[in-house]
């Protein structure tokens, strides 16, 4: 998280990780929303900088960030553990 302090940070990285649960519906514990929301902010503002060559500045803007790239990641560990897919019978 661009500029941010480490409390703000796991603050933050809660916060999205929580928000991307409820936004997936996923049921996680408060460490694991912060190691997803943190996580998630990585890899969003990787993409950020690689496609677009910048990122989103303060706070909000790292919330969203970290809410896009925590579902990301939801959405990814669900392709490959199969969880979530529609079950035919």
């Amino acid at each position: 998280m661009v500029g941010l302090g480490w409390i703000l940070a796991i603050i933050i990285g809660a916060l999205a990780g929580w928000l991307a649960g409820k936004i997936m519906h996923s049921t996680h514990g408060l460490l694991m929303d912060i190691v997803l929301g943190i996580v998630g902010a990585v890899i969003g503002n990787f993409l950020l900088l690689t496609i677009f060559g910048a990122t989103m500045g303060g706070i909000v803007g790292q919330l969203l960030v970290a809410v896009v790239g925590a579902c990301l990641l939801i959405g990814v560990a669900r392709m490959f553990t199969g969880r979530g897919r529609a079950r035919t019978l």
